[in-house]
């Protein structure tokens, strides 16, 4: 049995109260004892350099192997700098390759966008990391869902162009899900034939158009929430958590 801790949007913006809630999220999850801990991006809220030291504060010491992608609201060189040790702002794709699973987040943010896109350098990435682990169940994840979920103010600014990842995908059987954040609710749909699994909110929870005439359609009340991924048999069961 695999399980994968999923935390996305904590959106760490200086604040007391963002960073408590983000703290109370990827404390619950590692006290999971996950595989691995995947975070879906917009890690930070303004791309700065001083809230990913916050979020670096965070992550320390902890032996729990984690995989992150960026969001829209992150900064590629910030990022990287301060949770990778990495110079430079090309594309942050990790891949960790456990025993039983192989896990690759795609960067499909666009600098200064708020909509997504997989360029061609990540699909090649993607598709090699795939390659070299055929036997292996994987999953793909990134920040932009690729499909719409109902969410007009979310669907307007999702993954832009995904056939090229479906094309991918449907090259490797192997892949069990995708999961994806930027929502901020927890849903659960389908892409390429795959559950494709969103993580909850941290920061707070998106509404859908049935449950407020708020603009933004959000709720900053609701606690953070957590997915909670297991593998077993071959089959992906996913149970969302508040963490109140």
């Amino acid at each position: 049995m695999l399980v994968l801790a999923h935390v996305s949007d904590i959106h760490i913006d200086g604040s007391e109260r963002n960073t408590a809630r983000a703290a109370r999220a990827l404390g619950y999850a590692r006290s999971l004892r996950p595989d691995a801990l995947v975070l879906t991006g917009d890690i930070a809220d303004h791309g700065a350099p001083q809230e990913y030291e916050i979020v670096r504060e965070l992550l320390a010491d902890d032996d729990t192997p984690l995989v992150l992608c960026p969001g829209n609201h992150d900064s590629r060189g910030d990022l990287r700098k301060a949770l990778l040790g990495l110079d430079g702002d090309q594309p942050v794709n990790q891949a960790l390759n456990l025993p039983s699973a192989t896990i690759a987040l795609c960067d499909s943010s666009i600098p200064g966008r708020p909509e997504g896109r997989l360029d061609e350098d990540t699909l090649s990435w993607l598709d090699s990391v795939l390659t070299a682990t055929p036997g292996v169940p994987a999953f793909v994840g990134m920040h932009h869902p690729p499909v719409a979920l109902g969410i007009p103010y979310v669907d307007e600014i999702g993954l832009r162009e995904p056939d090229g990842l479906r094309a991918v995908l449907e090259g490797h059987p192997h892949v069990v899900a995708v999961l994806v954040g930027h929502a901020h609710t927890a849903a659960a749909t389908t892409f390429a034939g795959l559950p494709l699994l969103v993580a909850p909110g941290v920061v707070n929870t998106g509404l859908l158009p049935s449950e407020t005439s708020a603009l933004p359609p959000i709720d900053g009340d609701l606690p953070p929430a957590v997915a909670i991924h297991v593998l077993d048999d071959g089959r992906i069961t996913t149970h969302y958590r508040p963490v109140l």
